[in-house]
């Protein structure tokens, strides 16, 4: 049976100062499933919600957090007090726009033009 140690109480702060949670969680459980959890959760009356996992960055005692590690790696013993709720930030990556999707699929091709007069 999981200890009190093994579960952690986490609340999502978003960018506007409200809050998703808390919930509590495994210290097994992947950065990589929070930002799934964050992204099921998102209030659908929010704007610039994440559409994918890949649009969320974690932070945590100003740390960014890594999809493969784990919730016990990432524990801050100086932050994190035992039977309290940890805070993490959540941070949404706005969409590239127009202009960048462009150059990206279609890289500027240099025209060289010499003229021997």
């Amino acid at each position: 049976m999981a200890s009190v140690q093994d579960q952690l109480e986490i609340k999502f702060r978003l960018t506007d100062g409200s809050d998703i949670g808390p919930k509590t969680f495994p210290a097994a459980t992947s950065v990589a499933t929070l930002k799934e959890s964050v992204v099921a959760q998102w209030p659908k009356e929010k704007e610039n919600g994440p559409r994918t996992v890949k649009d969320v960055k974690l932070i945590s005692a100003g740390k960014i957090l890594e999809n493969n590690k784990t919730l016990g790696e990432c524990q801050s013993p100086l932050c994190d007090i035992p039977g309290g709720v940890t805070t993490m930030h959540v941070v949404v990556q706005p969409p590239p726009l127009e202009k960048e999707k462009k150059a990206i699929i279609e890289p500027k091709q240099n025209k060289c033009v010499c003229v021997i007069l």
